[in-house]
């Protein structure tokens, strides 16, 4: 994430303000690339066909997007946190001669895990025609694979040729998407859509491959190594994406105004929409990180560790520890500035948008108050990366597992509360996770010499945890 900060702040250099947007808008694909892909194409299909909206065919490929996006999600997280560990060390040792390798081997191991999902999911709980049960599963499988190419792709730092295969993909996927519903209805908006799809995935494949131009390696990578050492990681990459998505499974399934399609496919508008929108506030921010935030952060935590590894004198090494803490505030302070007013703005102008665009005015107050929540959620983001960095491997999955937790059963008792108290879930699970991250981050941040020789020391850390144990 450091490695393409550093190269879009080098096109931000540019002496106009195209180049500061540019590095911004790279940065956020880069980012979240898959996700913006599916909102953005999905609301422009759907928007191509305003009288059809809420016919069952067209419904059935929305909402097919919609659990494939939140099912290879969930289950990608667990695969994916762990590549990104294994992928950070070999750049970092400068052995990257197995990443082909590594990348077949995450691709099979996701598609292995998403076989019997897809399985049951589309030929057991769903009813649809075949045709449309095959064409959904495929979707399945090249949405996870996608999020999954995006480690190797944020590893390249090659922003224009991310930007440009999001861009063509989303292009083909609109376009075809158009063309053969004509004949086909929904099913053909799904093929259209799983065109574009695959046009990213195998653009994306192409350039790992030959930007890592390596044979495929006969031996072992020692990646099976890593989910064992790096267990947390699968939970919290498992907990982390079902907390986001916890709130509108529960929603469709629990909530009275929910509907369902005769496919079986259960949803709430209301309740979808709002918070889509929602989250769509904090791409901004997520620009802002990558560009920014973090390549400043590892300036300083470079700096601290490496004046370590040279034996420079204490003065120093507290020195280098008060701008660490200075550039996480700094950071800080520039985040909530930017998301805050992002969000404040949205608030504002909810209603006034709302019109223009001919929303339900129902969504009205659910939007705000997961906007509000979107905020929280964008800073609990900053703090739980910035935390990864000193590898607090076990903050890191409780704090997406308290997530999780307390998303779910915030969520259950407002659909108890009724309808007015929609959103305020998410809402509150997302304030109490970032209060939690924030004191987690400090903590350790403010005790950071002495984890960097003591509890961080291999070497004295049997004898750590002995004197805890005692």
């Amino acid at each position: 994430m450091a490695g393409i900060g550093f190269t879009l702040k080098r096109l931000a250099e540019r002496d106009n303000i195209i180049g500061v947007l540019g590095a911004f808008s790279h940065g956020t694909v880069a980012a979240a690339g898959p996700w913006l892909f599916t909102v953005v194409a999905l609301a422009g299909i759907v928007l191509l066909f305003p009288g059809s909206y809420n016919s069952e065919d067209v419904l059935n490929f929305r909402e097919t997007i919609v659990y494939n996006f939140s099912l290879t999600l969930m289950f990608s997280g667990p695969v994916y946190l762990v590549v990104t560990r294994y992928l950070a060390d070999s750049i970092h040792r400068q052995r990257v001669t197995l990443a082909p390798t590594v990348l077949l081997q995450s691709m099979a191991l996701l598609t292995v895990v998403l076989i019997p999902v897809g399985l049951w999911f589309y030929f057991v709980f769903i009813e649809l025609p075949f045709a449309f049960r095959l064409m959904a599963y495929g979707n399945l499988i090249i949405t996870g694979v996608t999020w999954l190419l995006g480690v190797f792709v944020l590893a390249l730092k090659d922003y224009m040729a991310v930007s440009r295969s999001f861009f063509i993909g989303m292009v083909l996927a609109f376009l075809l998407a158009q063309v053969f519903k004509t004949d086909h209805g929904g099913l053909g908006m799904l093929i259209g859509f799983s065109i574009g799809q695959a046009y990213i995935l195998f653009a994306l494949i192409g350039k790992v491959l030959a930007e890592y131009p390596f044979k495929l390696a006969s031996n072992p990578t020692k990646l099976h190594l890593y989910y064992k050492r790096y267990w947390q990681m699968i939970f919290a990459g498992f907990f982390y994406n079902a907390a986001i998505w916890i709130d509108k499974w529960i929603m469709w399934f629990f909530a009275p105004e929910a509907s369902r399609l005769e496919s079986g496919f259960r949803y709430f508008s209301l309740y979808d929409n709002a918070t889509f929108l929602a989250l769509l506030t904090i791409l901004p921010a997520i620009g802002l990180f990558i560009f920014s935030v973090e390549t400043n952060f590892f300036v300083r935590y470079q700096r601290f560790y490496y004046d370590i590894l040279e034996h420079k004198t204490l003065s120093v090494i507290r020195e280098n520890h008060a701008k660490l803490i200075g550039s996480i505030k700094e950071s800080a302070r520039n985040f909530i500035v930017l998301q805050g007013s992002i969000t404040v703005l949205a608030i504002l102008l909810a209603a006034k948008l709302f019109e223009v665009f001919d929303v339900s005015f129902q969504e009205l107050s659910i939007f705000r108050i997961t906007t509000l929540g979107a905020f929280f959620h964008a800073l609990m983001l900053f703090a739980v990366i910035i935390l990864s960095y000193f590898d607090c491997r076990k903050a890191f999955m409780w704090l997406h597992g308290y997530f999780f937790f307390t998303n779910s059963v915030f969520t259950f008792m407002t659909i108890h509360l009724g309808f007015p108290f929609y959103g305020y879930g998410y809402f509150l699970s997302a304030l109490s996770t970032f209060i939690l991250a924030a004191f987690f981050l400090f903590n350790h941040v403010k005790n950071l010499p002495y984890h960097a020789f003591i509890t961080s020391n291999n070497s004295l850390r049997p004898a750590f945890e002995g004197l805890k144990d005692e």
